[in-house]
């Protein structure tokens, strides 16, 4: 990537963007990473951005594909995730995760401190995505 380039926003397909919307408002309210919502529910697409950070898109399954010009992966059954994740630090672990927990998340790997040096705990989204939580440590 050319030196002057960022990521700018992780888009995750799922089957019902509002519901997807209301889960993330939910489990990091108050410090949530900025959200740009995409939908296509028809042949129109209309989208909303707010913040300049990186943020994380919720991108309904038929307008990814039309975008992408293939068809994601069928949402995983449970016991199963997608094959990416969303890795949020944040400033108070234990309340992420609490939030998580109310908003519906599913509880994969409990919070731990891994090999790479962050305490981190891991949650599977309603649509299978995989959303990590890391306490913001010194290195």
């Amino acid at each position: 990537m050319p030196t002057n380039s960022r990521i700018a926003l992780v888009l995750f397909a799922v089957d019902d963007v509002a519901r997807a919307a209301r889960f993330y408002a939910a489990a990091f309210a108050g410090r949530r990473p900025s959200m740009y919502r995409v939908s296509s529910p028809s042949s129109r697409r209309r989208a909303t951005a707010t913040g300049e950070a990186t943020g994380l898109g919720l991108y309904v399954r038929g307008g990814f594909a039309r975008s992408a010009g293939a068809p994601p992966i069928p949402a995983p059954q449970a016991g199963h995730v997608a094959a990416s994740e969303l890795y949020v630090v944040v400033h108070d672990l234990d309340a992420a995760i609490a939030s998580l927990l109310a908003a519906g998340a599913t509880p994969l790997s409990p919070r731990a401190l891994r090999d790479w040096g962050d305490d981190v705990a891991y949650f599977r989204d309603p649509d299978g995505n995989v959303v990590a939580v890391a306490g913001a440590l010194e290195h």
